[in-house]
């Protein structure tokens, strides 16, 4: 057994170094030490082990239903999420993912429960991580001449047939499970409690405010890179003012009530 630490700050930083496989007997000899320091550090260790722990559990929830799937001999898993269904303009942007089981990236979430900063990070970290990432965007054209609703579902598919990987089963986000050639299963409130969803669903926020950001150079009278094109009190005042630009969708109102800039 190591020997007690010399010192208080020698005890913080034992605590700081230990990986948390480790943790909780050092936190149980530590919280016997004399001195008032010590166990104080050892409290707050005590605390970061329960989060961590906590975190874990989270995780775990989160690959459940895949890995129930995989039991019932489904090899390869993707969970898909869209991002724009309600953007007055700019694309309807999905994005496909598939994880290992094994998979686990801390601080997953759903991308409305993640701020930008943290969101972007994420998502770097899941096209690192995952076995296969996917993103697909259908433009306001396209929109206006199907409908949202399977625009929505070309999207999926274009970033399902992105992945490079034959796909056995598709989670999606939501209670609509569509029309997909795969076995599917829809899940409400998916984006926070399936992984592949979550992951899916902060990659296409990023990637379709990346592109919206870009918009704005182009069309500069209407804020995208402030509303993303969806409809803020700016956004419709702009409508009002200078009409729809090319990447409004006309078929939405209030761009269908508008005359075009354009």
């Amino acid at each position: 057994m190591p020997s007690p630490p010399a010192t208080v700050t020698e005890a913080r930083q034992m605590l700081a170094a230990c990986p948390p496989e480790r943790l909780a007997g050092m936190i149980r000899r530590f919280s016997k030490d004399p001195r008032d320091g010590v166990r104080q550090l050892a409290a707050v260790a005590a605390a970061r082990l329960a989060r961590i722990q906590a975190e874990d559990r989270r995780l775990d929830s989160l690959m459940a239903r895949q890995d129930k799937l995989h039991s019932l001999g489904f090899a390869v898993v993707a969970g898909v999420d869209e991002v724009g269904c309600g953007a007055l303009a700019g694309p309807v942007t999905a994005c496909a993912v598939v994880l290992e089981s094994s998979c686990r990236i801390e601080g997953l979430n759903d991308s409305k429960k993640l701020p930008p900063e943290r969101r972007i990070r994420m998502a770097d970290i899941v096209r690192t991580s995952a076995v296969a990432c996917s993103v697909a965007h259908v433009d306001a054209s396209e929109i206006d001449r199907i409908g949202i609703r399977a625009a929505t579902r070309r999207a999926w598919e274009l970033a399902l047939d992105g992945l490079g990987v034959v796909v056995e089963h598709v989670l999606v986000d939501g209670n609509d499970p569509g029309a997909l050639r795969i076995p599917t299963t829809s899940i409400v409130r998916g984006d926070s409690s399936e992984a592949s969803i979550a992951a899916a669903s902060v990659v296409a926020k990023v990637a379709r405010n990346a592109l919206m950001v870009e918009a704005a150079a182009d069309h500069p009278l209407y804020g995208f890179d402030v509303n993303f094109g969806y409809g803020t009190p700016e956004h419709l005042a702009a409508l009002v003012e200078f009409g729809p630009s090319p990447i409004h969708r006309l078929s939405f109102a209030p761009c269908s009530d508008q005359e075009a800039l354009f």
